[in-house]
């Protein structure tokens, strides 16, 4: 248990450092273009309108990001990276209740806010799929990247490793579905009522 909690609070401080590290120009960059998406989405911008949009130059965000398709990947793995944090710094307290925290977990994900983000992340999972190039590589982690935090989560409340590694891969793909389902109904009590189905299921979040 002990090298599982050691495990998640290590990832906590190195997604903070990754951040701290990050070159300030291209983090400035790379904020303003999350929170321009969560705002306004994409549709189908040109480099240049979203560069005006966010108060730079198209030749800034190609020196930075290389490409359109290598800032959109920025600002998908970024959203991730914060997702992850989010659920590492709460998941080593042992006095939150699973339930509760997977529901904490749930209604950041899923706020409304990030709706924009949620949709560019699963275009490119889409286009990632077809090959299209400039998003090479970006389906290497896109599951591992999750399950592993949630593997150790549940192994330190009593799962065993292997249970756990199968049930973190569920939870991924039952609230990533939930997501896609969200974005694409805007049913918002339906998707609740979804996942609150799906944690009465697991052992370890019922009851």
């Amino acid at each position: 248990m002990y090298h599982m909690v050691h495990y998640l609070y290590h990832m906590v401080q190195a997604l903070s450092h990754t951040a701290r590290r990050r070159p300030a120009p291209r983090e400035r960059l790379l904020s303003a273009a999350v929170s321009y998406v969560a705002s306004y989405g994409l549709q189908d911008l040109t480099l240049r309108e979203l560069a005006a949009g966010i108060g730079t130059s198209h030749r800034m965000l190609i020196y930075y990001f290389g490409s359109k398709e290598g800032l959109l990947r920025a600002i998908v793995e970024e959203v991730e990276s914060q997702q992850r944090e989010f659920f590492a710094r709460f998941s080593v307290d042992l006095s939150v209740p699973p339930r509760e925290a997977a529901l904490m977990f749930w209604n950041r994900v899923a706020d409304p806010s990030l709706a924009n983000n949620v949709r560019l992340f699963f275009e490119l999972y889409g286009q990632a799929l077809a090959g299209r190039p400039g998003l090479e590589g970006f389906l290497d982690r896109i599951v591992d990247a999750w399950v592993e935090p949630l593997t150790a989560y549940a192994v330190i409340r009593g799962a065993s490793p292997d249970v756990a590694r199968a049930d973190a891969r569920l939870g991924v793909a039952v609230t990533r579905g939930l997501l896609l389902d969200l974005v694409a109904t805007g049913d918002r009590k339906a998707v609740d009522a979804a996942y609150q189905r799906f944690l009465s299921m697991s052992a370890l979040t019922a009851g």
